[in-house]
């Protein structure tokens, strides 16, 4: 069983930065694309970054230059920097993980969610 623990969510002040991160652990074989996904009240989920193996990323166009989504693979870890943040990203916070098992399972995993406050 793979599982997804993420921490650094809170609440900020508008202009103010906060740091997530989301640890993979469990029965991995390999993880190939992590991201970030958030979630407003009475919104889609909606995708923030993503980040290959690679070290591809892609943004979405609301957070670009504000946001990095960076991973460290020898820990299976991505995280995700936050600056500039603004009341509009006010959203609950989910990390997403794709890869093996480590019985050459396709696996996708989800967090639990992190809530993240931006006040303003």
């Amino acid at each position: 069983q793979v599982q997804l623990v993420e921490s650094g969510g809170g609440l900020v002040q508008a202009g103010g930065s906060l740091r997530l991160s989301c640890a993979a652990s469990g029965s991995i074989f390999s993880i190939n694309a992590m991201g970030w996904y958030r979630q407003a009240p009475g919104k889609q989920r909606e995708l923030v970054a993503a980040i290959t193996g690679g070290g591809s990323t892609n943004y979405a166009d609301s957070v670009k230059g504000r946001f990095t989504i960076s991973r460290d693979n020898a820990k299976n870890t991505v995280y995700l920097q936050m600056n500039s943040l603004k009341p509009e990203d006010t959203a609950v916070y989910y990390c997403n993980a794709e890869g093996l098992t480590q019985g050459y399972r396709y696996l996708e995993v989800w967090g639990q969610g992190t809530l993240v406050t931006v006040s303003s």
